[in-house]
């Protein structure tokens, strides 16, 4: 972190090493900050230096997202993978950034702990599956996850829920996943899809 900006009122809530922080008026806040408004505690901090994107470890989970362009839901998706302990994901070129700031915002931190790399998705699959990774695509028209034999290495890898898996992804899928509903929705939106797949893995990998 390189420095914090936080009006007076803020400053006197927070921790902050006195070295970093720097006091500015309401109204400055109110037009570095992203936020509507509430913008009272800004830190200003690096971009994390690219990590090593090698072959999975042996009980590894990846996930892999192709088309996915709404910044809150990439920032969800990066904090339940923080949360199931996955430490990379995969976003096909054209996504949208990680360090958009709604995608910085919906991530509440985890973005810094989980490493997100833009790559050619197919290209980055076939290469994974080549190493011993087993692809998994969710799909409504899928087998029941529940039902479903899950190996890892694993990559789990999720559509838009306008636009699903590109042709050119789907061709390198395993296995097709669905999570299983009895309900008049229609569909689950991704970062939904993604929690309750992620869910049905971690169970096997616990049990």
């Amino acid at each position: 972190m390189r420095f914090v900006v936080a009006t007076e009122a803020a400053a006197r809530t927070v921790e902050v090493p006195g070295g970093l922080l720097r006091i500015a008026p309401p109204h400055r806040l109110e037009r570095l900050g992203t936020f509507e408004q509430g913008n009272e505690l800004i830190a200003v901090v690096d971009l994390p230096p690219p990590g090593d994107d090698g072959p999975l470890d042996a009980a590894e989970l990846v996930l892999a997202l192709d088309g996915v362009a709404d910044p809150g839901n990439l920032g969800t998706i990066i904090r339940l993978a923080d949360w199931f302990g996955v430490r990379r994901i995969w976003c096909a070129e054209g996504s949208v950034d990680a360090f958009n700031p709604k995608t910085v915002q919906a991530s509440m931190g985890s973005v810094f702990r989980v490493e997100v790399f833009t790559v050619a998705l197919p290209v980055r699959l076939a290469r994974a599956r080549g190493e011993g990774a087993r692809v998994y695509a969710a799909d409504m028209a899928g087998a029941p996850v529940f039902e479903a034999e899950l190996q890892r290495p694993a990559v789990l890898m999720l559509g838009s829920e306008s636009h699903g898996l590109s042709d050119a992804a789907r061709g390198q899928a395993d296995q097709v996943l669905r999570v299983p509903g009895g309900g008049g929705a229609e569909s689950l939106n991704v970062a939904m899809a993604a929690m309750a797949l992620c869910m049905e893995f971690e169970r096997r990998l616990q049990s």
